[in-house]
Order: C-alpha cells, then structure tokens, then sequence
C-alpha cells in the first residue's frame, strides 16, 4: 500500500513548465528580494536591512562609532543571510561621497577611494548612521506608515520599505542587475531635485523641458 500511495502522489506534467516556473520564481526572487531597489525608498534588500540593524542596534549620528563586522554580522544573522560580504559591500557604499550624492553611513577608517582602491577589512573599519539617514529614513518607522514583516526564520520583524522623507532614489541612484532586468540610475544633485518636486506640486502639468530649465 505503501508503494501504491506513493506514485499516487506523482505529478505527472511537462518538463518545460517546469523550467519555466521554476525560473520565473527564481527570476522574481532575485528581482523583489536582491538586486534590486524598491522605488519607494530606493534602497535594496541589504542596504534597507543594514540600516534598519544599524537604528535598532542605537547607533546613531550622535553615539560613538561602532565595527563594521558587528553591524555586517548582526545583520547577516538577523535578517539578510546571504554571506557577509554582500552586506559589507552595500555598507561601504553608502559611506563613499564619491559614490553618493547623500551618503547614508558615516564611515570611520579606509573606505575605499575614488581611484578604485578597496575598503580596509570591515574588522578594522567602523562606521554609524548619517544623521539625514536617522531623521529621514528611520525615525517615522513607529508611526505605523509601513508594514513590517517576518525575517527569514521568522524569528524578527523588519519593515518592508523604510518610511522615508525624501526622493532618495533619484537622489542617491543606485546600480543593480537581476535575472532579466537591470538598473542604472545616476545620483542627482538634491537642490535640482527639491526643485522640481516644488515646480511639480505648484503645477503637475508642467512638462519635461520646463523642468530641465530649472
């Protein structure tokens, strides 16, 4: 009866839906949950969960700074298990000016220059919150604006966008390629872009060359 039930439960279909299936779930998982960022706060999986690790660990703009590898193993153990290096990565980033037209991290140590020469080990370099990252991206998070939803082993809660206050995306840009798609948007200059979101508001008919003209 054993053997009976068992090939009652084969799925009998095509070889080739299951390809496609298959790599349609693959392709969304790397889209939604990797590479990357959600339009709403321009931010990608990683950078979005170091952050958030970053306000709830208290390490802010005005506290003492704390090592990268606490923050890169708090958040790997947390809520992003994918290797440290990804988050190490996405926080050296986010403290180079010469990437970010608004770095969001306050680095302390050897970060990398724009001359291509890498980041020191994050054992040696620390780093905290901006302090236009905390009151921008982070300090409404207890407002109920955003959704917060289980990590990985749902063992922790962690928003699923970041309520932020500003265009951060158009601001900062950001690079990524994913599994069929890919994006590479330049940093803006802030000024231009408060700019037209202003001219936008006062008048949102107002057309692509009038706002190139500002």
């Amino acid at each position: 009866m054993a053997n009976t039930s068992a090939i009652d439960r084969i799925v009998q279909t095509e070889y080739s839906d299951v390809m496609q299936q298959s790599y349609i779930d693959y392709a969304m998982s790397v889209i939604v949950a990797r590479a990357l960022p959600d339009i709403r706060d321009g931010l990608k999986p990683v950078q979005r969960r170091t952050l958030y690790d970053m306000y709830e660990l208290g390490i802010r703009y005005d506290k003492p700074y704390r090592k990268s590898a606490r923050i890169v193993g708090d958040t790997m153990g947390k809520y992003h298990p994918h290797g440290d290096s990804s988050i190490y990565d996405s926080l050296v980033v986010m403290a180079q000016e010469f990437k970010k037209a608004l770095p969001l991290v306050d680095g302390h140590g050897n970060f990398g220059t724009i001359e291509g020469d890498g980041a020191a080990a994050m054992r040696y370099t620390e780093a905290r919150l901006q302090k236009v990252t905390q009151e921008n991206f982070l300090t409404d998070l207890d407002k109920d604006i955003v959704d917060f939803v289980p990590n990985f082993d749902e063992t922790e809660r962690e928003p699923s966008v970041l309520p932020v206050k500003i265009p951060h995306f158009l601001i900062n840009g950001s690079e990524g390629i994913a599994v069929g798609m890919a994006t590479s948007t330049p940093p803006h200059n802030l000024k231009e872009i408060l700019d037209a979101e202003i001219a936008f508001i006062e008048n949102d008919q107002i057309g692509t060359e009038e706002l190139l003209r500002l």
